[in-house]
């Protein structure tokens, strides 16, 4: 494989399609274990769509030869600080994309920081002192698992966004 920045994007934009294709075969599958390997397969969706952000991240980092090119986390970047060192276009947009909580890059990075999270369990006010202290939980509960389709629509606009910027970077 070629050692330019593009190819990790690239593959992890790959991989994240595989996933999200795996994903949809235990959907539409009967295996005893299928809730399993949705979750597995959304967590690792998450995982790559991550790796492909910061892969462009990277990639833009690298054309403007910035000093944190190789920061190993996203939220490392996408700074008003590194955006006032090296002021770039691209740069400017993905932290405006990642700043702004209602976007699809602020959620998806807000979505990669929670699987890093504890359960926890829903709050909610004690009112009767004779309720019991340990209550039994699900672990299946979620509040609203992200689905298929906005995790793909997540790699549809990092893809996107990747070939647009590669335009604007190209030195014709």
């Amino acid at each position: 494989m070629a050692h330019e920045l593009y190819t990790r994007t690239n593959q992890k934009l790959f991989f994240a399609g595989l996933s999200l294709e795996s994903w949809r075969k235990a959907e539409e599958g009967r295996a005893m274990n299928a809730q399993a390997l949705v979750q597995a397969e959304r967590e690792a969706s998450l995982f790559h769509l991550y790796g492909a952000t910061l892969g462009l991240c990277h990639e833009i980092a690298g054309y403007y030869r910035l000093p944190e090119a190789n920061a190993p986390r996203v939220e490392l970047l996408l700074t008003a600080d590194v955006l006032a060192m090296a002021p770039s276009p691209e740069l400017a947009e993905l932290v405006e994309l990642a700043q702004q909580r209602e976007t699809w890059l602020a959620e998806l990075l807000a979505a990669y920081g929670a699987l890093f999270q504890p359960p926890q369990a829903p709050k909610q006010a004690k009112v009767d002192p004779t309720l019991p202290l340990i209550v039994a939980v699900s672990v299946d509960e979620d509040a609203a698992p992200l689905s298929r389709e906005t995790l793909e629509s997540w790699r549809q606009n990092l893809k996107s966004l990747a070939l647009r910027f590669r335009e604007t970077l190209s030195e014709c």
